[in-house]
């Protein structure tokens, strides 16, 4: 096979690879992806270079994602502004794709911070309310052992701040695609950059506060977590913890309606009232929920209770005839099913952290 014809084919696997997060690293999906289209081993010499299978990867962000990417770029982007007004004591800068503009569905925004605390910036994220978990990476480079400290946010869009030292503000750091040094902007060069490719937007950091209210998906994190310490009662919920509930429940309903974005969210959040007030938790549940929930959803958490009473046959004749007019009364009667079988003694059940992101992957698929 003609060199340059390998290259390309091998390069196109490899991106498939990471365009469907087969793969996260470069050599590993060129490898796989050499083995799989020569069956045995190739020359280094007739290996895709990083930069190759990245152009191979936005040709098919742009076949699958269309005009959508180019508008979920220009969002990242002013996200990016967002975050970085907020942490601007530890002199953030913005790298990676969302800069370049080489994002496809699921990319992160990431931002190099500096500061000789890690305590310091969880501590300011912590002052605006937002959701991270904080990992340590230990990473051997040029025969040498590095721990690198990464905090994921969860935001409109995934987040990744990488913390270094303060005296690294000025330091050059290089690409693992192209080796040469990365690109990257300060806030004052972001805002210059946005002015010049979105003169239409506002960058006043009021109006971008306004438009990034908190990500639903990280509201209904906060809104879960706390039932795990919600009790119930054995009669009822012999499983123990609401929270363990709801995951049994979500992960009923994902083999019952998979694809069903607005179902698999009621069938998670039905009990979160619970740990706001136990006595009325629908209604609670209800006003938490108002602003991070379709009509749809809140319909159907509205009436989870009801549709117990359907299949017991306690339900009034009025009330009955009215929810069997609704278009989801079906719905309705597979979310009460769920609910009840969800109520099984030491059962797998998903982690909640999975169960969000399969609701934000269906999200992104619309």
């Amino acid at each position: 096979m003609e060199n340059s014809k390998l290259r390309r084919q091998i390069a196109w696997e490899a991106a498939r690879l990471m365009y469907v997060r087969q793969e996260s690293e470069y050599f590993r999906a060129k490898q796989k992806a050499a083995r799989r289209i020569c069956r045995g081993w190739v020359k280094p010499a007739d290996l895709p270079s990083n930069a190759e299978i990245r152009d191979q990867i936005q040709l098919q962000a742009r076949l699958h994602e269309g005009d959508k990417r180019l508008e979920n770029l220009r969002e990242m982007r002013l996200e990016a502004l967002r975050i970085m007004r907020m942490l601007r004591a530890f002199r953030p800068r913005l790298i990676g794709s969302t800069l370049t503009g080489h994002i496809r569905k699921g990319s992160d925004i990431d931002l190099h911070v500096f500061s000789d605390s890690i305590e310091a910036v969880t501590g300011a994220l912590d002052m605006e309310g937002i959701v991270y978990d904080v990992e340590r990476k230990q990473v051997r480079k040029h025969n040498e052992e590095r721990v690198f400290t990464h905090v994921h946010i969860r935001e409109r869009f995934p987040i990744e701040l990488t913390i270094y030292a303060e005296n690294l503000v000025s330091y050059g750091f290089k690409s693992s695609i192209t080796g040469k040094l990365i690109e990257r902007m300060s806030i004052a060069e972001l805002e210059q950059f946005l002015e010049r490719e979105y003169p239409a937007v506002s960058l006043d950091a009021e109006e971008l506060e306004a438009e990034s209210k908190i990500d639903r998906f990280a509201m209904y994190e906060i809104l879960l977590l706390p039932l795990e310490k919600v009790k119930q009662s054995p009669k009822w919920h012999p499983e123990g913890d609401a929270l363990y509930h709801s995951l049994q429940v979500f992960d009923l309903a994902c083999d019952e309606l998979p694809y069903d974005e607005e179902f698999l969210t009621a069938a998670l959040l039905h009990d979160v009232g619970k740990a706001i007030d136990n006595e009325r938790h629908v209604e609670a549940a209800l006003e938490a929920l108002s602003d991070y929930c379709t009509p749809r959803t809140l319909w159907l958490i509205e009436h989870h209770m009801l549709g117990h009473q359907l299949r017991d046959g306690t339900l009034g004749a009025r009330a009955r005839r009215r929810l069997a007019e609704h278009e989801d009364y079906d719905t309705l009667l597979l979310l009460s099913d769920c609910d009840r079988n969800g109520r099984e003694r030491g059962v797998a059940a998903s982690e909640l952290d999975e169960a969000l992101d399969y609701l934000r992957e269906l999200a992104q698929e619309e």
